[in-house]
């Protein structure tokens, strides 16, 4: 049974876990900075919890039957609803956000583990639809399943991953052949929606984040100084960087949410140019070997659910490294593997594990088959 499970993780995709690997260590990197300033280890011992806690899930996953999580659909869809309503009853507030819930001196984020779920529920759905065109029935039927969550994080309040699980769904359906008719109907209600969510949903200060977005210089010392202050840390890092723990903008901390928003920028300051590049380059073989095995994917199910991670992983990345650079709007998303929070990290390794699952299956697929010329053509 060991040959078999080593076997399993032989058969993985290597390039995705020198990926992660990669990711790892720069973010380990970047938290060591963080701690020199701060005189505590205490992030450092954290994270080292969560790499281990779920690294070892993450390679449980790998070597078992990514269609065992299927059946379990419904049920771990069903039990992150139930967390996510329950943080908002019994929760503890961060910064004003009610979205953890705390346990003996650590905090559980459960939007972070609905991301993960509700991939998984809806490509149940979209791999039992089969090849029928996209009716405007699944639109609906996908977007109640998703609405739910979206609505509970939305009043955590935490729009940027309520936001986020809107990306996910609709790079799903596009994914999946959804219509342009159809998506472009999407776009069109997504703008009057989100015109009357400003008239009478967002706070104030969500609108001031808006407004700080696209006048960046308007308020420079208030609701624009964490992006000026990543700004000036990314362009001082030059080529090569200040060096690790040289920093002046994240050691003086001029630079706020050093561990976790803005850690991108601390790799940019002390890295320089090749670190981020280093960064980047990471995160694109994240998304693109997700991808990749999504095409190989034996089954619709398992393609709709690699497809689903794979945007999960592109539309965070995208979301965290634009805010650092004043592209977009701050919104509290972390970078995956890379920015300290347990939730985070392990949800993130509980991806690539499925990742793994169904890349394992993908290789022994290939050479059962490699020799079938009409099979191969067609894959």
């Amino acid at each position: 049974m060991i040959q078999g499970w080593i076997g399993a993780l032989r058969r993985t995709d290597g390039v995705l876990t020198l990926a992660v690997a990669v990711l790892l260590m720069l973010g380990f990197a970047a938290l060591y900075s963080v701690s020199l300033s701060s005189g505590s280890s205490q992030l450092l011992f954290k994270q080292g919890l969560a790499v281990t806690g779920g690294g070892l899930a993450a390679a449980a996953l790998a070597i078992s039957n990514y269609r065992l999580l299927r059946g379990a659909s419904f049920l771990l869809y069903g039990v992150t609803i139930a967390t996510l309503a329950g943080v908002l009853i019994i929760g503890t507030s961060v910064r004003g956000t009610t979205g953890w819930f705390s346990l003996f001196g650590f905090h559980l984020q459960p939007v972070e583990f609905a991301k993960v779920s509700l991939i998984i529920l809806l490509a149940r759905y979209l791999g039992q639809r089969g090849d029928r065109p996209f009716r405007w029935k699944d639109w609906l039927i996908t977007g109640g399943i998703t609405a739910l969550p979206v609505l509970l994080t939305f009043l955590q309040p935490d729009t940027g991953s309520a936001l986020l699980l809107l990306a996910v769904w609709g790079g799903m359906m596009t994914a999946a052949g959804a219509s342009k008719r159809q998506l472009f109907f999407l776009v069109c209600l997504m703008a009057v929606v989100g015109s009357l969510a400003w008239q009478t949903v967002l706070a104030d200060y969500q609108k001031q984040r808006v407004l700080v977005f696209l006048h960046p210089s308007a308020d420079p010392s208030g609701e624009g100084y964490n992006v000026h202050q990543a700004m000036i840390a990314i362009g001082s890092g030059g080529w090569f960087g200040r060096g690790l723990g040289f920093g002046p903008q994240s050691q003086l901390r001029f630079l706020p949410e050093r561990q976790t928003d803005f850690i991108f920028a601390v790799l940019a300051e002390e890295l320089g140019l090749v670190g981020t590049l280093l960064v980047l380059v990471a995160l694109a073989a994240l998304v693109l070997r997700s991808f990749h095995q999504a095409a190989l994917a034996r089954d619709p199910f398992a393609g709709n659910l690699l497809s689903g991670l794979a945007f999960l992983f592109l539309f965070q990345s995208s979301v965290n490294v634009g805010m650092n650079f004043g592209l977009l709007p701050v919104t509290g998303v972390p970078l995956p593997f890379v920015s300290y929070g347990g939730s985070s990290l392990v949800s993130a390794l509980l991806a690539v594990g499925i990742i793994q699952s169904v890349a394992a299956r993908n290789t022994d697929h290939r050479r059962l088959f490699q020799r079938t010329d009409s099979w191969y053509r067609g894959n």
